[in-house]
């Protein structure tokens, strides 16, 4: 979290809303004069710069009511780091909402280690995969190009152009719930304030785990999480996210390791 003099977007929003200014977006002198009173009346030091020391005092709810200590061991220690910032921007309300959040994450990205989409495929894989895109004898001239590969079955969709614009393969998914298409891109972009469409390997370094928070907040899945912790809701929450039930039972055995310690 770092919020400063020239930042745009929701978390600026957010911010002026709570200091009781106009929340327009854009912070500028006034947002940074008012951030530096804030500051030094909370005994910080008053450089108008909102990291996440000032970020958490200024939305400590969500954070403290989240017993985010007791994940450590069960999680890597930069995601629980990274949770307070999300939660916040997210509304991530209750340990309903985390638990399912954190379980699809850890299913979806390998435990946290996977970030970028792998399309490293086979001509056998592609055929399997891709059938569709890559019939006989394509699928020979494809085989273990990635860039190529996403380029073909990304074209023409989500917002990205045609094949030859390379435009699949430059908005391939990445993140923990991989954040796929120049759509999609443009949408987290303009809500996390940062240029991720100019620079989209930023999704995979820098915000993994909030651009997996975009996807939960701009589907709709945090009512669906609300619905309570049986399997049938882990069920409907992957359904929303991997169109079936792929991994079903991986998703359902991190949900239950994670809701035991958060409830």
């Amino acid at each position: 979290m770092l919020l400063k003099k020239g930042s745009t977007g929701e978390d600026v929003k957010k911010l002026q809303a709570k200091l009781v200014l106009t929340a327009d977006g854009s912070f500028g002198a006034v947002t940074e004069a008012k951030v530096k009173d804030w500051q030094k009346a909370n005994g910080l030091t008053p450089d108008g710069v909102v990291g996440t020391v000032s970020w958490n005092k200024l939305f400590p709810a969500l954070t403290n009511a989240l017993k985010l200590g007791n994940l450590k061991g069960y999680l890597p220690d930069i995601i629980i780091t990274q949770l307070p910032d999300v939660i916040a921007k997210f509304n991530i309300l209750n340990p309903l909402r985390l638990t399912h959040f954190l379980a699809q994450c850890a299913h979806e990205s390998a435990e946290f280690t996977a970030v970028s989409e792998n399309l490293n495929y086979s001509a056998t894989g592609l055929k399997k995969i891709f059938p569709k895109y890559f019939p006989d004898p394509l699928s020979q001239s494809y085989a273990k190009k990635p860039a190529k590969i996403a380029s073909r079955v990304y074209a023409g969709r989500m917002g990205n152009g045609d094949e030859a614009s390379g435009d699949g393969y430059k908005f391939r998914g990445r993140g923990y719930i991989q954040l796929t298409g120049k759509t999609n891109y443009t949408r987290f972009a303009q809500f996390i304030g940062e240029d991720v469409v100019a620079n989209p390997d930023l999704v995979a370094s820098k915000y993994p785990l909030a651009s997996a928070a975009f996807f939960f907040d701009v589907n709709k899945l945090w009512s669906v999480c609300d619905k309570g912790a049986g399997v049938e809701v882990i069920t409907e929450v992957t359904k929303c996210i991997n169109g079936g039930t792929i991994g079903l039972d991986d998703r359902i055995s991190h949900f239950n390791k994670y809701y035991a310690r958060l409830k």
